[in-house]
């Protein structure tokens, strides 16, 4: 129990930042805290994130806001149909004093990229993006570039407007950390909002960290205790999406087109323990693990056609399994 007092005390100064990024957060954005805590907890995760939400939910406001609070460097990429891959990671350009081809980075090579309406850039460059996110490399002509640390990709996509559009398959999908749902702000927070923006000046952010903080705590996050009972029940929560019928749920198997994969498995320790992390605790509960188990697992099980045409969602799937599994 020692360490675990000891790696308490540790967290609890090195995690004193996180207070001050919600609060500046809070100065700029209205509501939306738990699509912050995703953002933040996904770069003590080194992972990234997929935010589907209606336009005007300030998604890409949350992801500068963010990038402008820890002081790092960012790139905003609208993605569209005549997007090509040279535009995202960059090319060989000829250079005419020594006739030689030289490397042209593109916008890719920066800490968080916002990669805003990813699913109407077609294939080939959705490619290209996972690629940098998979392995944190690009390569150019012959060359691989590694990518900065941190790195990550906030990606966005509108739920409604499906026409000319790329969905990301399911094998992409699962490059995501997180995938966030944005919803409406409460009536309340909107005429905040509304008060808050009818003025000549944008409210901003002040910085309050920097990229090395980010990667310390991620140090520290790998060491805060998760009991083995914890981890067991991690593994039943993900063994229940592939083998409903042998974890006691008959009932979803006709559901269950394809359960979440082992990055699930991975996700959810990770972001439990950051989870805690950003509750200064040296120790992750069961409420860690089930407060990020929507937004890890929501894109990592297909549903079936059958459960589909009953307006059966993965949400609903994941719903049932967190009540069945017993918590330790």
């Amino acid at each position: 129990m020692t360490d675990v007092q000891a790696v308490t005390e540790e967290i609890k100064k090195k995690s004193l930042f996180v207070d001050d990024i919600m609060s500046q957060a809070g100065n700029v954005i209205v509501g939306q805290k738990t699509l912050m805590e995703r953002l933040l907890l996904a770069l003590l995760c080194d992972g990234h994130v997929l935010l589907e939400g209606l336009p005007g939910l300030a998604k890409t406001l949350a992801i500068k806001t963010l990038a402008e609070i820890i002081q790092a460097d960012f790139q905003r990429l609208q993605f569209t149909p005549d997007l090509l891959p040279a535009d995202l990671i960059g090319t060989m350009i000829f250079n005419q004093k020594t006739g030689e081809f030289i490397p042209k980075k593109g916008p890719i090579f920066t800490s968080i990229v916002l990669a805003d309406e990813i699913n109407r850039a077609p294939a080939k460059v959705q490619s290209a993006l996972l690629e940098a996110m998979g392995e944190r490399q690009v390569t150019i002509g012959e060359t691989t570039y590694p990518m900065k640390d941190p790195f990550i990709v906030l990606a966005t996509q509108n739920p409604i407007e499906q026409e000319g559009t790329y969905p990301l398959p399911e094998a992409q999908l699962d490059r995501f950390l997180f995938k966030v749902k944005v919803g409406y702000p409460t009536i309340s927070e909107e005429k905040i909002i509304l008060n808050r923006m009818s003025g000549v000046l944008a409210p901003h952010a002040q910085k309050v960290c920097n990229p090395q903080s980010i990667l310390e705590a991620r140090e520290v996050c790998s060491r805060i205790y998760m009991d083995e009972k914890l981890k067991d029940y991690i593994l039943s929560l993900v063994f229940a999406t592939r083998f409903p019928d042998k974890a006691g749920l008959p009932a979803l198997k006709s559901m269950i087109q394809v359960g979440a994969s082992p990055r699930a498995t991975i996700a959810l320790v990770k972001a439990s323990r950051a989870s805690a992390f950003i509750r200064h605790r040296g120790f992750v509960t069961p409420e860690d693990v089930k407060s990020v188990a929507y937004d890890i697992m929501r894109h990592r099980i297909m549903v079936s056609f059958e459960a589909d045409a009953d307006g059966v969602d993965s949400e609903q799937i994941i719903k049932r399994i967190l009540e069945h599994v017993e918590v330790p």
